[in-house]
C-alpha cells in the first residue's frame, strides 16, 4: 500500500485528533486528492531534517494513517484541517516525488484485541480526565476513552513525554502493556521532578 507522508515533530496516535494548518503546494495538493477520493495520508515523526521546505532526510519507522475529518479556510489565508489517527503502520520504504512530497510502501499493524477498563485503570482515567479540561486538549473534541486501547492511545498522544518514548509507546500492539510503559514513564517523571 503507498501512503503520502506528512512528516511532523509530533506522533499522531489512532483515536486522537490533530489540527493543522497547509500552506505548502505539495500539502495542499495532497490534502485536495485525499478529500477527493476520500482517503487518508500518514503523519510520521521527522528523525532527521525540517518541517518544511524539502523532504525530511529520516522520519519514523512507524506512524499513524490520518483521516480529514474537518476543514476551513483561516483568517490568515491558510487551509486548516483537523484530521484523526485511523490505524498505525510500518514504513517499508520511502520515495521523494519532484515537489518533495513523500510517500511511502507501507505495512498496516494489527492492534491486539481491547478490552474494557477496569478499577487498576482509575487512576489514569482521572489523569486523562484533568487532560482533558485543558482549552487546548478540550478544543480537540476527542471522544472519551471507552476502552484500555483509547485510554492508552490518548494518554501516550497528550501527555508530555519526549517523541523517542511516544515512538515506542506507538510500537506497542497491546493495549495493556502501552499502558504499563506509560505508567512507568510517568513515574520516570514524577522521579525527575522531585530529584
Amino acid at each position: 500500500m503507498t501512503l503520502p507522508l506528512f512528516p511532523l515533530n509530533t506522533v499522531l496516535f489512532p483515536g486522537c485528533m490533530l489540527d493543522l494548518q497547509i500552506f505548502e503546494a505539495r500539502y495542499l495538493d495532497m490534502i485536495g486528492r485525499c478529500m477527493k477520493q476520500g482517503a487518508g495520508f500518514g503523519v510520521v515523526c521527522i528523525l532527521e531534517g525540517e518541517q518544511v521546505g524539502k523532504a525530511p532526510m529520516g522520519v519514523a519507522p512507524i506512524g499513524c494513517e490520518a483521516l480529514i475529518r474537518d476543514f476551513e479556510q483561516q483568517d490568515n489565508g491558510l487551509l486548516g484541517i483537523r484530521v484523526e489517527g485511523v490505524r498505525r503502520f510500518e514504513v517499508v520504504q520511502t520515495n521523494v516525488q519532484k515537489d518533495q512530497l513523500l510517500l511511502a510502501e507501507v505495512n498496516w499493524l494489527a492492534d491486539n484485541a481491547d478490552s474494557a477498563l477496569s478499577e487498576e485503570d482509575d487512576d489514569l482515567v482521572a489523569l486523562l480526565l484533568a487532560l482533558g479540561e485543558h482549552p487546548m486538549v478540550a478544543a480537540l473534541d476527542m471522544p472519551r476513552a471507552e476502552g484500555r486501547q483509547a485510554l492508552a492511545n490518548q494518554l501516550a498522544y497528550l501527555l508530555p513525554f519526549i517523541e523517542e518514548d511516544k515512538l515506542e509507546l506507538l510500537a506497542i500492539d497491546s493495549p495493556q502493556q502501552r499502558l504499563a510503559a506509560i505508567q512507568s514513564l510517568l513515574e520516570r517523571m514524577q522521579g525527575e521532578l522531585f530529584a
